[in-house]
């Protein structure tokens, strides 16, 4: 859904300001951007590490096969302590930029752009804190979205692997639960991977501008900010296509949900293709928690106790 929010308002606004060189919203977007864009790094950032510590629960856990179903309110939690720390810690941004106009020389148009530059009508003390963030930012950025979420990634996959590769030598478990967390191992380091490959230009950038932006020139910036943005939009629509594809429960429930909203499904679908469905969702774990196999029922004695 956050993806879904930086498609839907920062990519209309960063296409209008380098068409029209006009910024669309005018300072609330060169504020509500950023703010957005930095809360979906971090969004992304700590959904990695909460699926991480979930797949190092399902491996260490004693009946990993039975574990319960995790309620709502709990998975709602977790989004909530995810959102709402995403958004506090990207608080800085709507503090940091401001709108700016420049004059080219050239053809003496009148450019709007963002500037890193925070207003001197802040308090004194909430002014000197900006200014601390925007010196740290750089190192903020590489440490917490970039380095964060890849080496806890990679570390809860090698623990959990090590895990799981010492329980099938003692123990046999059953081949549908493994399969079913391999697949939910591959799903997650493939959303690493994403990451890692759209973020690795930006913390390139950050640092090659944080030492040598004196020698660089504005139209030089401003196209690897460009360039930086473009990949972050890259992430956001690459994302939930590979997590659809990738987590099958997940992908099947989607399919199944468009298939009831669209007008031309017919409705006399087969039950035969449609408890299949059922079947395979209910064998396969979902991508919070793992679901329980139910015990099949006890056979009915038919005939007389002769």
């Amino acid at each position: 859904f956050w993806d879904f929010l930086i498609l839907f308002f920062c990519l209309p606004v960063v296409i209008f300001n380098e068409i029209t060189k006009k910024r669309l919203l005018g300072d609330v977007s060169c504020r509500i951007v950023p703010f957005m864009e930095v809360s979906s790094l971090g969004v992304t950032t700590f959904s990695l590490c909460a699926l991480g510590i979930d797949r190092f629960h399902a491996a260490t856990s004693p009946q990993a096969s039975v574990r319960p179903i995790e309620q709502c309110q709990s998975i709602i939690a977790k989004l909530a302590v995810i959102w709402v720390g995403s958004m506090t810690l990207s608080v800085p941004e709507i503090l940091l930029w401001q709108l700016a106009q420049d004059t080219s020389p050239v053809s003496g148009m009148v450019t709007e752009y963002c500037t890193m530059k925070p207003s001197s009508n802040l308090p004194e003390s909430v002014y000197s804190l900006v200014l601390t963030y925007q010196n740290a930012r750089m190192w903020w950025y590489f440490g917490c979205y970039f380095c964060l979420p890849i080496l806890f990634t990679v570390s809860c996959q090698l623990v959990t692997r090590r895990i799981s590769g010492t329980e099938k030598k003692t123990e046999c478990r059953g081949t549908k639960h493994s399969q079913c967390e391999s697949h939910l191992n591959c799903t997650i380091i493939g959303l690493t991977i994403i990451y890692g490959f759209c973020t690795t230009p930006e913390n390139v950038c950050n640092i090659v501008v944080a030492y040598m932006s004196p020698d660089m020139s504005k139209q030089t910036l401003d196209l690897l900010n460009l360039i930086n943005q473009f990949f972050l939009f890259f992430k956001c629509s690459v994302t939930p296509i590979l997590l659809l594809c990738l987590c099958r429960p997940l992908g099947q429930a989607f399919m199944d949900c468009c298939c009831c909203c669209c007008e031309g499904c017919s409705p006399d679908t087969s039950s035969e293709g449609s408890a299949d469905s059922k079947l395979k969702t209910e064998m396969s774990s979902s991508i919070f928690f793992d679901k329980p196999r139910e015990s099949p029922p006890p056979l009915l004695a038919l005939g007389t106790p002769c």
